[in-house]
């Protein structure tokens, strides 16, 4: 069962393309200005119950390593992701999200605010905890995490609860994702470059768009691939369920139903 509901003649010729051609260059570089922090990389390290983190690279003066420091401590970290940077001036601000999954009956969701204040010949870093959210997932020594996002979301689950949960990133509100019947325990969550994401729970899986709706949901293991971190397909591919072919078909477009209240 699945649903799919919810772009001189020569001379004055050359002369107008080369006029229409670069003030649309120029538009797109306005389009993409270089963020003050593109020279500079943060690196982390450390142990499940404490993660340290160093930011290098260069500046336009110097270069070498800025500012160091720790986020925890924890239970135990099972995952974690960075957001896409905001750039105010001469200052970049991004998030960084852990998820606590060492305890069996608390597993916790840490927002961390990251603060890069780049001048020409150095990077003054300020890293403050903004939230903590308890989430109502099954944690514990043995579950692996899955955490996938895109601008307005964080989609996470764990290999020992059968939902995941979609948290707003605006509010930290929580929606559950899944209910299959008879119920399967996630087994990835995966997102492509727009911002869909798939939530695989064994041989069922869910896709929501960028606005956090369901697309789709049906039999089949399916997975999504991003264009900058490789999926681990020893644990991704199997046999699906579904012969692909079953699911093609093609009708008018209706208003997608939100996964929840958002």
């Amino acid at each position: 069962m699945y649903k799919i509901p919810n772009h001189r003649f020569l001379a004055a010729m050359i002369l107008l393309a080369c006029a229409a051609f670069v003030p649309l260059h120029a538009q797109d570089s306005a389009a993409t200005p270089t963020s003050p922090d593109s020279t500079l990389f943060t690196t982390y390290s450390g142990g499940p119950t404490n993660v340290n983190w160093v930011v290098c690279g260069s500046t336009a003066d110097t270069e070498g390593c800025y500012a160091s420091g720790s986020l925890g401590p924890f239970v135990g970290v099972g995952a974690m992701l960075e957001s896409n940077p905001s750039v105010k001036g001469d200052v970049v601000t991004r998030a960084i999200y852990v998820v606590d999954s060492g305890s069996a009956d608390s597993v916790k969701l840490y927002v961390y605010r990251k603060t890069d204040t780049v001048t020409a010949d150095s990077d003054t870093v300020v890293v403050t905890l903004a939230g903590t959210v308890a989430l109502p997932l099954t944690g514990g020594s043995t579950a692996l995490v899955s955490m996938a996002a895109n601008n307005s979301f964080l989609f996470i689950g764990t290999n020992l609860s059968s939902e995941a949960m979609e948290v707003r990133k605006s509010n930290f509100s929580i929606t559950q994702i899944g209910g299959f019947s008879p119920p399967s325990n996630v087994t990835s969550i995966t997102s492509d470059q727009y911002g869909y994401v798939t939530v695989t729970q064994g041989d069922v899986f869910t896709v929501l768009g960028p606005d956090g709706s369901e697309q789709e949901d049906g039999g089949g293991s399916d997975f999504m691939l991003g264009t900058t971190q490789a999926v681990s397909a020893t644990t991704l591919l199997g046999a699906d369920a579904q012969p692909p072919e079953q699911r093609l078909g093609v009708r008018p477009k209706t208003s997608h139903a939100q996964v929840g209240a958002h």
